[in-house]
């Protein structure tokens, strides 16, 4: 919308916002009309663009394929254009063939700042044919009241909650009309139902919603504090509304006419399973955090035992195999706290990895000074691949601290990171001594240990990627990972 908008007139920033704010929150008022809405934008040549159009899931629809980015057929240029001079609707007196059924067609000018900026197009199918009912006859003055305000640059109400939001009511899902005081004029039987499950008796009807409400809402420990405002139709705002084991979830458009306040139409819809499965689904996450808890608890405790064993350790091989031991369970240690603390099983890895470098390059190294370097990010690491991903970046620092620096009171160990969706490189170098010149015999050597034992077989069996080890171009060693992360994890930053 944004790109046809650039390529065929020259709107002001305000005046862009304005028409996504309507075509962000148009649904509504195309099941209201059962009519396709387009939205036409006048181009610099004077003719007309589609930038956006909605069908109605309450009727039939007039336009099966998309029409976004075509322009508007000689037969309606005038209509539109008229709508746009005079910023008044323009209704069609004899329906316009569609094929093989008739389509009624209005003109409504979207104004904004007293201009009228774009037009939408209403049209209705009128291949049925068949006597509207008292509902459909509601539904349609609803849908006049809020096309009036779109001429008159009322609606889109800046502060009314648009976008997707899980429980939002639909048209279909219940409606209610009010009066300027907050009277029931009518009410679907959806709606109806929905406020029997909730409690309420007989009609609604000639009833003030918000007195009906508030009987209701006296049983509750808990109310939101918006729901008067919205039950009395103030305030185009969403709220829920819980009794007897019944979740509403409602909201309210005020209808206006020049800024005065003459009704408003409220959408109702039952949200009770939704809100038990969100309650089960925050228990169950709760569990979650609080089992991640514990095993960074139990973890942390192990890694204390082995450290106090360390120390009682006479032997100094004995010794550096327990820290090294302690240092493993550290840095598991690490991914479960930060698995703890949020609501899905993915880590933020680079905050948690310099945690756990830091502590490698200060526990590896005794008299060099060894600074870590990052550049590039992880992102958000699925839990399955972090722990594993964490443990062979810390044994591939510690290997280049204690063995890359003899003699050296300072070196640099740099990490870069390049990800690609789901594809990952980390590239390990030092600036130490480098390898000897038979690099595959040194590579055959160096995995002989047990820290290189371990991350061969994490990256083989648990990351499924490829390691090697290459000298570094100025001296120094690179040690090369390439893996595929697990699908599912949100992108990296």
């Amino acid at each position: 919308m944004s790109d046809l908008i650039a390529q065929y007139a020259d709107l002001s920033e305000g005046d862009v916002e304005w028409l996504h704010l309507l075509a962000g929150d148009w649904q509504m008022v195309s099941d209201l009309a059962f009519a396709d809405l387009v939205l036409w934008l006048p181009t610099k040549d004077d003719g007309f663009v589609a930038i956006a159009q909605c069908r109605p899931s309450t009727g039939a629809t007039v336009h099966y394929d998309d029409i976004v980015g075509a322009l508007a057929p000689d037969g309606q240029r005038p209509q539109l254009a008229a709508a746009m001079q005079e910023v008044k609707a323009q209704r069609s007196r004899e329906p316009r063939w569609f094929g093989a059924y008739a389509v009624r067609e209005e003109a409504v000018p979207v104004v904004h700042e007293g201009r009228a900026i774009a037009v939408v197009a209403r049209q209705t199918n009128l291949g049925s044919g068949r006597t509207p009912s008292r509902l459909e006859l509601n539904y349609v003055e609803s849908a006049d009241d809020i096309l009036a305000m779109i001429a008159r640059g009322e609606y889109p109400t800046r502060n009314a909650a648009t976008g997707p939001r899980r429980g939002a009511p639909r048209v279909g899902d219940g409606l209610i009309r009010l009066n300027s005081e907050g009277e029931v004029l009518y009410a679907s039987p959806n709606a109806l139902s929905c406020f029997h499950r909730l409690g309420v008796i007989g009609p609604l009807v000639g009833q003030a919603l918000v007195e009906v409400t508030a009987e209701i809402a006296q049983s509750q420990d808990t109310v939101d504090e918006s729901l008067p405002v919205v039950v009395m139709g103030r305030a185009p705002w969403r709220t829920d509304i819980e009794a007897n084991g019944v979740a509403l979830s409602l909201r309210a458009l005020p209808l206006t006419d020049q800024g005065q306040r003459i009704g408003a139409v409220l959408l109702c819809r039952d949200v009770t399973e939704l809100r038990r499965r969100e309650r089960e689904l925050m228990t169950k996450d709760a569990t979650i955090r609080e089992i991640h808890h514990r095993v960074k608890n139990n973890l942390a405790t192990v890694a204390a035992l082995l450290r106090l064993q360390a120390r009682r350790m006479d032997v100094p091989e004995a010794r550096a195999a327990l820290e090294e031991a302690m240092r493993r369970v550290a840095t598991i240690s690490l991914v479960h706290e930060s698995l703890s603390q949020t609501l899905d099983e993915h880590v933020e890895l680079d905050d948690m990895l310099k945690r756990a470098l830091r502590l490698a390059a200060d526990v590896a190294s005794t008299r060099t000074r060894v600074r870590t370097r990052q550049t590039g990010s992880f992102g958000m690491v699925p839990a399955q691949d972090a722990t594993p991903l964490a443990l062979v970046l810390t044994e591939l620092v510690t290997n280049a601290v204690e063995h890359a620096f003899p003699e050296r009171e300072a070196g640099v160990v740099e990490i870069d990171v390049e990800r690609t969706g789901t594809a990952l490189r980390v590239v390990v170098a030092d600036d130490g001594v480098g390898m000897a010149d038979d690099i595959a015999a040194l590579g055959r050597a160096s995995r002989s240990g047990l820290g290189s034992q371990i991350v061969q077989t994490l990256v083989t069996n648990e990351l499924r990627g490829t390691i090697t080890w290459e000298a570094r171009e100025g001296g120094g060693t690179r040690v090369i990972l390439e893996m595929e992360l697990r699908e599912g994890q949100p992108g990296s930053r």
